[in-house]
């Protein structure tokens, strides 16, 4: 059906032909299109900014564009309108959520805060708007480390809702910190067996992971770090191969930045399934970005009680990064 409205309104549709029409509606809207590492090639590829979601959140606060078109999912969608109250953001697939976001449910996030009345709320910015607005700081992959570094270390911090990523924190500064139990369906998908498997099969090659995964496939990295940290690290390592535990879209950056480098994906536990590929991100088609334009929808709104609230933490974020 999709296809049948863009033959219509695209003559002679072809991929080439679809990029040219969002080109166009890009110049006509004053648009920009921001999109994850974790976006299919051809998205990836028709974005403006391309990055992690530090990047995105970074670019989202300074972008001039009248409309932004957010190939991501909903929590990435949010920041944006959070950050930008009077511009259009749009968001190609409404359905792209997150696991680690529907994980934390409002109601249940706030009997928790209240048992611990006295911590500071640190969230992962994969969460809704309603967890933001509840929080103090709110933190990347990218930046976790550095910012809980900078709370003095006689205050006690809640951290949500990635509780792989909060263990690594821990590790990383040392710190006592309180737990929401959730995680990512991708990053706790990774066999530790097939990983071995592959180690032996590639002895040359590096482990990388993001800080998502669990501890018994962070213990193999060579590397760890936020999913633009991954990528530079095997631009600037001298390393020719890369075993790559994150989701996998990502890999497509790093052969076209490093196309003499073999990237080999790090497999789920399960044969049958696409594991290792957020099912929510891969919403969001070529398609759908060009008819969320042409529409001026599906529109993100927020209610505005909520984005001032979630303003907050994620502004002190920005100046602490």
């Amino acid at each position: 059906m999709l296809r049948a409205i863009l033959e219509k309104e695209v003559p002679n549709y072809r991929t080439q032909d679809l990029v040219k029409a969002i080109q166009d509606l890009k110049k006509e809207l004053n648009a920009v299109i921001l999109a994850h590492y974790y976006q299919d090639p051809d998205i990836q590829e028709v974005a403006d900014y391309l990055g992690d979601s530090l990047g995105l959140s970074q670019q989202a606060q300074a972008t001039t564009a009248d409309v932004i078109v957010f190939a991501g999912v909903h929590f990435m969608a949010e920041t944006a309108k959070i950050l930008n109250p009077s511009k259009l953001v749009l968001l190609p697939d409404l359905e792209a959520g997150c696991s680690l976001a529907q994980g934390c449910p409002s109601d249940e996030f706030a009997k928790f805060k209240a048992t611990y009345s006295d911590h500071l709320v640190i969230s992962y910015i994969n969460c809704s708007a309603e967890i933001k607005a509840m929080s103090d700081i709110i933190c990347t992959s990218s930046n976790a480390v550095k910012i809980v570094q900078q709370i003095p270390k006689e205050q006690p911090i809640i951290f949500a809702p990635d509780r792989n990523l909060g263990r690594y924190v821990m590790k990383m500064t040392g710190r006592q910190l309180r737990l929401w139990d959730g995680s990512c369906i991708v990053h706790e998908t990774f066999s530790e067996r097939k990983l071995i498997e592959l180690r032996l099969e590639y002895p040359q090659a590096e482990v990388i992971a993001h800080p998502e995964c669990e501890e018994v496939i962070l213990k193999y990295a060579n590397f760890i770090g936020s999913t633009s940290a991954l990528l530079k690290y095997t631009q600037q390592s001298t390393s020719q191969a890369f075993i790559v535990a994150t989701e996998s879209g990502i890999l497509h950056q790093m052969q076209k930045l490093s196309p003499d480098k073999q990237f080999i994906a790090s497999p789920p536990i399960d044969d049958n399934c696409a594991c290792n590929e957020c099912p929510y991100m891969r919403l969001n088609t070529l398609e759908k970005i060009y008819l969320a334009m042409k529409n001026k929808q599906p529109e993100l709104k927020l209610p505005e009680n909520i984005r001032e609230l979630a303003y907050k933490p994620i502004e002190r974020m920005l100046s602490m990064s």
